[in-house]
């Protein structure tokens, strides 16, 4: 392979080039766009479990603040809506003028860390879409010099053209070789940005509609709808007034559907969120 190559015409090694750089810097950005995915669930994560284990929101502020280098995800729009929230009430006296306005602020830093976690993948998505036609290009160049190649000879024969048309072969299995891990890479991976978005949606919607939010139950689910839904029917016995639920798992909120339900909850009006939300 390294003979058909080396062999091949300048145009058809530019082609081979150009795909093998391509394939390189695809996987870079496979590897760290895998990294900065797991990080962010992760930091949703913690950050969920703080935000709603009861603690008051000025020492999570300060928490989160104190730290010396920037927060991102979760924590950063919590960080700027909250000191937005800190000094609007400083200096409006009415509360829809403080709650629009650190409303606005966690939309724009929404959209900072939707451009952070989208970033890469249009890259991907490019080079799974375009590598094949790429390589391609080396293969129709290398069989019209391989045929070109015959018109200078008496008799032609397999042999003459078979290398030819071999080494031009090696730039359509290139173009797939930088293709196909790029088209998954894309897809998986901007599966889980629409998660995580999903999830920054829904804290931003909770917060911009309840100015009091308050943990009035937790249940252990540990993975059963079963124990979730005997968990939620006992905890609605002294919650009366629930109007969110979150859950680690999307198990949970099976059962916990259901002893909504019971109670006479309409589940619909409920932000109900699971697998890895909470």
């Amino acid at each position: 392979m390294i003979t058909l190559i080396s062999e091949a015409s300048l145009v058809v090694k530019l082609v081979m080039l150009a795909l093998l750089a391509i394939s390189i810097y695809s996987w870079l950005l496979i590897f760290k766009k895998r990294n900065e995915l797991i990080q962010a669930k992760q930091d949703a994560d913690s950050f969920e479990d703080k935000f709603w284990s009861g603690n008051e929101l000025n020492k999570l502020y300060e928490d989160i603040s104190s730290r010396p280098h920037a927060s991102r995800g979760m924590e950063g729009i919590f960080e700027v809506c909250f000191k937005e929230f800190v000094r609007l009430k400083k200096s409006a006296s009415e509360s829809g003028i403080v709650l629009d306005g650190a409303h606005r602020v966690m939309l724009i830093s929404l959209a900072r860390e939707v451009d952070q976690l989208e970033m890469s993948l249009p890259f991907l998505a490019t080079a799974g879409s375009t590598s094949p036609y790429i390589g391609l290009f080396g293969t129709v160049w290398g069989i019209m010099n391989s045929f070109r190649a015959l018109g200078n000879v008496q008799q032609a024969t397999l042999g003459m053209v078979a290398p030819g048309i071999a080494e031009a072969l090696i730039a359509t299995a290139m173009g797939l070789f930088a293709a196909i891990p790029a088209v998954i890479a894309y897809n998986r991976y901007s599966h889980e940005v629409e998660r995580l978005i999903n999830r920054y949606d829904t804290f931003l919607e909770i917060l911009g509609k309840e100015s009091n939010i308050k943990i009035v139950a937790t249940v252990e689910g540990n993975y059963s709808p079963d124990v979730s839904l005997t968990g939620m029917t006992d905890a609605l016995q002294s919650a009366k007034d629930v109007h969110v639920v979150l859950s680690n798992a999307d198990q949970h909120l099976l059962g916990a559907e259901i002893a909504l339900a019971d109670a006479g909850y309409n589940v619909e009006d409920l932000y109900l969120m699971g697998g890895g939300a909470a």
